[in-house]
């Protein structure tokens, strides 16, 4: 086993700082994005105290989290992590718009706090999320 320094382990904390920024701005901008496409407010209804807006929130923030998660380890430059970052996010919206286009209720359902379609929209989020990932491997 090849014995590594601590200076040489934290050679890499410029690139971690960078990453993980980045990753922090991206979630941000997703959520951003997501709650302005989804026609509830999900931040006032979960400050409400409402369970399934919670759930569908949750889920696609993983739903977008775990590509991004695999586009950082695999990318082979900061402009591709970016890149493939944007595909995740735009991934989520449509996982959102298709469901809402098969399920004509669903946002009225998920702001008066049912829990089957959140589960459900959580669900397929965080499927699409992780295949998206898996899709990001190369």
């Amino acid at each position: 086993m090849e014995s590594v320094t601590v200076a040489e382990s934290l050679a890499g904390l410029t690139s971690f700082f960078v990453n993980f920024v980045a990753a922090l701005v991206f979630a941000v901008l997703f959520s951003a994005v997501y709650i302005r496409v989804t026609p509830f407010a999900e931040f006032r209804l979960i400050r409400e105290g409402k369970v399934a807006p919670a759930i569908s929130f949750s889920g696609a923030l993983l739903g977008f989290v775990i590509p991004l998660a695999s586009a950082i380890a695999n990318s082979v430059s900061f402009m591709d992590m970016v890149v493939w970052a944007l595909v995740a996010l735009v991934v989520q919206i449509l996982v959102f718009v298709t469901l809402r286009l098969v399920f004509s209720d669903l946002s009225r359902s998920i702001a008066e706090n049912q829990l089957a379609p959140a589960i459900l929209l959580s669900v397929l989020s965080l499927a699409a999320g992780i295949l998206n990932a898996a899709c990001l491997v190369y």
